[in-house]
């Protein structure tokens, strides 16, 4: 089995593409139970003209069309910026089994930053999260995109 540090070098990836469409450079990857990368997405709001084109959202849909199911069971997200509010509620209910993310968002972050929504117990589904994993590398992407954007 390859390690998250593999997939989030795959997410890295899509966020460089997203970053190349102009976008807020977040990429994610979804795999499946075997190791397989079944969904890959990265930020598109702008591009798509959708609101909910987060990359988690992107990458979920793809993994549902590549396998044919909305639920996910069994699989791990690997995502560079720690999930918003809205991709939270996504994954939870996909099923997604696993979620491994790179930098903390502390402005909407829903895992560790803002709250811990995977931990509420009302959900009647558990997520296993890993944070952090690769994350100067995504936090300098998202630092570099900024900077760049504001003209510093």
């Amino acid at each position: 089995m390859r390690s998250d540090e593999f997939y989030m070098h795959r997410a890295l990836d899509q966020a460089r593409l997203g970053l190349a469409a102009g976008e807020v450079p977040v990429g994610a990857v979804v795999v499946d139970p075997n190791g397989e990368i079944v969904g890959v997405g990265y930020n598109a709001p702008v591009s798509g003209h959708d609101p909910s084109a987060h990359a988690e959202i992107c990458a979920l849909r793809n993994a549902g069309a590549t396998l044919g199911n909305y639920r996910l069971d069994g699989c791990t997200l690997h995502v560079t910026l720690e999930p918003c509010l809205m991709c939270t509620g996504a994954i939870i209910h996909a099923r997604v089994s696993r979620v491994v993310y790179g930098a903390a968002e502390p402005r909407t972050g829903m895992v560790e930053s803002k709250a811990n929504l995977f931990a509420q117990p009302w959900f009647n589904h558990r997520v296993e999260v890993v944070g952090g994993v690769l994350a100067s590398r995504a936090s300098t992407l998202l630092r570099e995109f900024f900077a760049a954007r504001r003209g510093q």
